[in-house]
């Protein structure tokens, strides 16, 4: 073997190494999302505020008037601001300083105290519920900034798609073990001798150990880059360089391009995933039993969804991947609006639809953005993206609150969702992605 392919050997073991050790962030955090964001805080969050709800309905924070089914949806909204002012900064320290690893521990185990602390969520403390939920979701957000940052890095740029999906079906595998355990201990309560919302803090609470536990394993395998030297201090001049980035992404419109649509579709994706629940308890008069059962078969086909759709993504491209799951979520959405009340198996054939397109449309987005970021700026762009992906996502759960304020109906609600789908459709349609890959100044694969 000569030096040159000892080299190349060594250095794709390592690459390897670090894509597993990345794989199992996803499998920390996604149980957040799953058991959490999806199934329990929304019913119980609201059933909380319900009960410190005057003979209206409406509990005042603030003295602001609120009905308390929008307190939910509205909490999600405020997470999501926050997100937006800590997420860029956090990605122009990573790329100025060169270490992602620290910074994403801070916000994995700040998300991951604020859903442990979830376990004290009783009686009528809604105030306490919804400050958990921002910092958790505002946590979640900024550290999946410094999680995808590293795509680049660790992946060639032809299996990103794969690696990408591998992390996607990591998330998932993980999201139907919890759930499938949320499972035994919520139906089984009685037996355990808890009471009902003993059971629903305890299975949020084990969220929260779960992300701390797991996040070990990507802090102890990825590893930091060095990066170009500067005069100036990583946090002083951390808005600066965010304004730069911003000044350096309107010399690649063709990126903004796929940003913006992207922004508009994976809102729409975003607030299904948070207000499913929701809408499954009080429109649809389903139990909660019912809608873990939901989930875990959105979870265990999402697996499947996301290998398959990486699949389709090496013949048919990615971009028109994404496009046909666009379509489908679209049809989803509207039949979601016919589903007849106390029916739970009408309700388990629309997850699995959600559960066959929800972590391929991701898994393809995360990868084809890869390829629009110019090189050393990764975590920078990132911040970007997580912006359009959890950070500027509080227009759908908006949207979805003040129509359920305004009509008192969630069907209005989950039906008003169709746009996000249909104009982030006809946006990326626009997009011409080779020639946005080659003004990245990156290789533009053989299919894309």
């Amino acid at each position: 073997m000569t030096a040159d392919t000892a080299d190349r050997t060594t250095g794709t073991s390592e690459r390897r190494r670090e894509q597993r050790g990345w794989y199992f962030y996803d499998f920390a955090c996604s149980v957040y999302s799953s058991s959490v964001l999806t199934v329990f805080l929304g019913p119980y969050l609201t059933s909380v505020a319900k009960a410190a709800a005057d003979a209206d309905g409406f509990v005042h924070p603030l003295g602001i008037p609120v009905r308390a089914g929008s307190v939910f949806a509205y909490a999600v909204s405020v997470s999501v601001v926050l997100a937006v002012l800590l997420m860029p900064l956090a990605g122009a320290v990573a790329d100025r300083t060169g270490r992602k690893k620290p910074l994403l521990a801070v916000a994995a185990y700040v998300g991951a105290a604020a859903t442990t602390g979830m376990f004290s969520l009783d009686g009528e403390r809604y105030l306490l519920g919804a400050f958990l939920l921002i910092v958790a979701n505002a946590s979640l957000s900024v550290s999946m900034v410094l999680y995808n940052a590293y795509l680049p890095q660790i992946a060639e740029p032809d299996e990103r798609d794969a690696v990408s999906s591998r992390g996607w079906a990591f998330g998932y595998t993980a999201g139907a073990l919890v759930l499938v355990l949320n499972l035994v201990v919520y139906s089984g309560h009685d037996s355990f001798g808890l009471s009902e919302s003993a059971a629903v803090r305890i299975c949020l609470a084990s969220a929260g150990l779960w992300w701390g536990a797991f996040t070990l394993v990507p802090l102890r395998r990825l590893r930091d880059r060095r990066a170009a030297p500067s005069g100036e201090g990583a946090v002083g001049s951390g808005w600066r360089q965010l304004t730069a980035t911003l000044r350096d992404m309107r010399r690649h419109p063709l990126t903004l391009s796929f940003l913006l649509a992207y922004l508009i579709y994976n809102d729409g994706v975003q607030t299904v995933i948070s207000q499913a629940s929701v809408y499954g308890s009080e429109e649809l008069d389903l139990d909660q039993t019912t809608l873990i059962t939901a989930v875990l078969l959105v979870q265990v086909l999402a697996v499947a969804g996301a290998l398959g759709m990486g699949r389709l993504a090496r013949t048919h491209g990615a971009k028109r991947t994404i496009l046909a799951s666009l379509a489908v979520w679209t049809l989803i959405l509207a039949a979601g609006y016919f589903l007849p009340a106390g029916e739970p198996v009408w309700f388990f054939a629309l997850a699995g639809a959600i559960g066959l397109v929800l972590g391929g449309s991701q898994a393809l987005s995360r990868s084809l953005f890869s390829h629009l970021v110019p090189r050393g700026k990764e975590a920078e762009y990132f911040s970007a993206y997580e912006m359009s992906d959890r950070g500027l996502s509080w227009l759908g759960p908006l949207v979805f609150g003040l129509a359920y304020q305004l009509t008192g109906s969630y069907r209005d609600a989950i039906i008003s969702l169709v746009v996000f789908f249909a104009l982030g459709f006809v946006l990326l349609a626009r997009v011409p992605v080779r020639r946005a890959v080659a003004a990245a100044g990156n290789p533009v694969p053989e299919r894309i």
